[in-house]
């Protein structure tokens, strides 16, 4: 009787780990996406703010 018990335990423990690496995937997902946005916006506002790669940048050195 401890043995059926046991392995119904066991069936159960294994069902409720597949379950959480599930939701934990899911997870996974949504903060990547959510970083994905963020980067998106991030990269809007430097655009915008010239202050990313493209802008024009004026240097006052003087030749000699």
């Amino acid at each position: 009787m401890g043995a059926v018990v046991s392995c119904i335990k066991s069936v159960f423990q294994t069902i409720g780990s597949a379950i959480m690496a599930v939701i934990s995937g899911i997870g996974g997902i949504i903060k990547a996406i959510i970083n994905a946005i963020v980067s998106f916006f991030g990269i809007i506002v430097n655009c915008l703010t010239c202050r990313g790669g493209g802008g024009r940048k004026t240097t006052t050195r003087s030749r000699v």
